[in-house]
């Protein structure tokens, strides 16, 4: 369990680095933030892209294989972003870095939820949500140490993706086999199955790529500097490393249904207050939990698939996790990107409240159905 979650970690150290350090770097370049949300964009659709292949490709060359393979071009892919600094020639780069990475946290994931016990499966899931969020805040808190110039910041990200293939070959003897038994389940077919649960992974992955591609544009608006918004991108993501256990534990006794409407109620209510107190210090606390009641919502669904889910489902449900998870990642940062440019900054508070008021409407409707 240790080997699974410290593998997850260090690929979130990845990813948590590159959507800053991109969106910084293309900020600085003069881009569009509807640009910006585009590149940003490229990596969720590469989640989408790999996702239908995961559950296929790990039965038949095994898990372990196939995550340590990933982790190599991954890698090879934050190479090439590194050499080229050309904003188009990112955007096929981007794309495979997601469609490389991606694999790592489905087969992790679904390994983790196999073994964990039914009775600890809330406070285990927030476990594991806590740490793996460390890793994504210590990403662009990364940043400043390293700055955003030169390949100081990529070397952190090489090497994490390089440091995931080694974990999972250290834990290999004890790793559990990819699922065979049950049915073979589509992504379709689960998706018919669980559809508002995919709605919450999607409002989970597009509220927090919102956040992570587009925050240093609305900083950039309200006149902050670099390093006060790497800052505040890391507090946000600490908020997320920090609660996950509690919300796991909440999750055990009142239900991770009524958890996860409480996650989207309070991180609506986060949306409005942003705008009025981000100049003022209540901004770092409004952030952190923030950070933890997005991300709970996320929680709260893996918790689910393991209650609902066992066997082939449960890796079909994995892969259409991810799937899902590309879908908020890419229809969410360059339609928020578009809100800003339209409306100008506060499109980027109003589109994530738009987005958690959905989804709290949808959960208080099945609600009422049960």
């Amino acid at each position: 369990m240790a080997g699974i979650i410290a593998t997850v970690t260090v690929f979130a150290v990845a990813q948590g680095l590159t959507y800053p350090l991109l969106s910084f770097l293309l900020k600085r370049q003069g881009e569009t933030a509807g640009l910006i949300g585009l590149s940003a964009a490229m990596t969720p659709l590469g989640f989408i892209a790999s996702a239908p292949f995961i559950p296929g490709l790990a039965r038949r060359f095994g898990g372990a294989r196939f995550a340590l393979l990933c982790s190599i071009l991954a890698a090879a892919t934050l190479i090439a972003i590194a050499l080229l600094r050309d904003p188009w020639a990112w955007m096929p780069l981007r794309f495979l870095l997601g469609f490389f990475a991606n694999p790592l946290s489905v087969i992790s994931e679904t390994w983790l939820i196999a073994i964990t016990p039914a009775a600890r499966r809330g406070r285990i899931m927030g476990l594991y949500s806590s740490i793996v969020s460390g890793g994504f805040a210590i990403g662009p808190l990364s940043l400043g140490l390293t700055g955003t110039e030169g390949w100081p910041p990529f070397m952190i990200g090489i090497v994490a993706f390089l440091l995931c293939g080694l974990i999972v070959l250290a834990v290999v003897p004890r790793l559990p086999r990819m699922p065979h038994e049950g049915e073979a389940i589509s992504l379709g077919g689960f998706f018919a199955l669980a559809p508002l649960l995919l709605f919450a992974v999607f409002t989970a992955a597009a509220f927090e790529q919102i956040l992570l591609s587009l925050f240093a544009v609305y900083g950039a608006a309200l006149g902050s500097a670099e390093e006060r918004i790497a800052s505040l991108i890391a507090c946000y993501i600490a908020g997320n490393a920090v609660l996950q256990i509690l919300l796991g534990r909440v999750a055990e006794r009142f239900g991770s249904r009524r958890t996860m409407l409480f996650c989207a109620l309070a991180s609506l209510a986060g949306c409005l207050l942003l705008p009025s107190i981000f100049d003022a210090w209540l901004v770092w606390p409004l952030v952190f939990v923030l950070g933890g009641v997005s991300f709970g919502i996320y929680t709260m669904a893996l918790i689910q698939l393991g209650e609902r889910f066992s066997g082939q489902a449960l890796i079909a449900g994995n892969a259409a996790f991810a799937f899902a998870w590309g879908i908020g990642g890419m229809v969410g940062s360059p339609a928020t990107g578009l809100a800003m440019q339209l409306i100008g900054h506060q499109g980027l508070p109003s589109s994530l409240g738009l987005l958690c008021s959905v989804l709290a409407v949808f959960l208080l409707a099945e609600r009422r159905r049960v």
